[in-house]
């Protein structure tokens, strides 16, 4: 059995890694975010190309592929730190294709595929969803509640501008006035979100992990570099792990959302479980590894830091996902003796 990508997926993850590297460095990531805006012409630039839609049905102007793919985009994207609503668009565009009815599929996807406008995706309670990412710039949210989700546009709710610890991104906060339900499987949406969003974190991870590496080698104490001492490296070699499971775990999620999904839900939460607690963890222990220095406004690693408190904590955080897991796996097995 071959656990590794496929030579298109090898391609993929290498054109976005590349486009990124030379698009999205941490010089306009710092300007996206004093500025409040994202990067337009990196947005254009992912739009044609087809990233928003690349696991959105052929029917409606998408890519036709899976799950994995869009997981290797947002793997990336995180890497990179980029300042765009990739992640917000396509998360809608899941939801919607998994359970909004066909007309809503018509209206909404087509233009979600191409970028034309941005979509947002966030949980509420009470109707309330407190931080929704890019919820004042969606033409189209979705907000799930208690196992329900609601199509809204900016006339279907009261949306303020939020302030949040990630200044690459902008928040938004939703009070539902109306709204459209979606009647599929919500379950399955937010499933398949959550992997996504896995998969952004295992790039965070990833780019603070070489980031650490990179300076514990550069970085020298009494004429000997950092990495050299226990602690230090016994550090880096945890963030390593951390990632690694993060990583396996995250792409089983996406295979079980294209290839067996009937697997799909004790997948997503164990790569959400995984992943949530490597971004806090492998980031932290980044800022750490730095030293003096990784405090510091000018050392790049607290961007990472930030976006990963907040993916973490979306969809549920790794507690959430590991007592869902304990419920899953309970049900099973009384299910198993019955």
């Amino acid at each position: 059995m071959n656990f590794d990508f496929d030579d298109d997926q090898r391609e993929i993850k290498r054109t976005a890694h590349d486009l990124l590297a030379s698009r999205s460095s941490w010089e306009r990531v710092r300007e996206a975010a004093a500025s409040g805006s994202y990067d337009a012409a990196l947005w254009t630039e992912l739009s044609e190309l087809g990233w928003p839609g690349i696991a959105v049905a052929h029917e409606h102007g998408g890519q036709g592929l899976g799950l994995v793919e869009l997981c290797v985009l947002l793997e990336e994207t995180g890497y990179a730190g980029a300042a765009t609503p990739l992640l917000s668009t396509a998360l809608a565009a899941v939801a919607i294709q998994e359970a909004g009815s066909p007309e809503q599929q018509a209206q909404w996807l087509p233009r979600l595929a191409s970028g034309e406008i941005i979509g947002a995706l966030g949980t509420a309670v009470d109707g309330v969803g407190e931080l929704v990412a890019d919820g004042g710039d969606a033409a189209v949210i979705v907000l799930v509640e208690d196992g329900a989700a609601r199509l809204l546009t900016p006339q279907d709710a009261e949306i303020e501008p939020v302030a949040a610890i990630d200044a690459t991104r902008r928040f938004a906060r939703v009070s539902a006035q109306g709204g459209e339900p979606l009647p599929g499987d919500v379950d399955a949406a937010l499933d398949k979100a959550a992997v996504a969003v896995s998969a952004e974190l295992v790039g965070i991870c990833q780019r603070a992990l070489d980031m650490s590496v990179a300076y514990a080698k550069d970085r020298k104490q009494f004429d000997t570099p950092i990495g050299a001492f226990q602690a230090v490296a016994h550090k880096c070699a945890q963030m390593l792990k951390q990632t690694e499971g993060a990583r396996a775990a995250t792409y089983h999620g996406a295979w079980a959302a294209d290839a067996s999904p009937e697997l799909l839900a004790e997948a997503a939460s164990i790569a959400k479980a995984a992943a949530s607690e490597a971004g806090r963890e492998v980031t932290s222990s980044a800022i750490q590894v730095h030293g003096g220095i990784g405090f510091t406004w000018e050392a790049d690693v607290h961007w990472l830091f930030k976006r990963a408190q907040i993916d973490a904590a979306f969809l549920g955080g790794a507690g959430t996902h590991r007592r869902r897991l304990a419920a899953l796996l309970a049900g099973r097995a009384v299910a198993s003796r019955s």
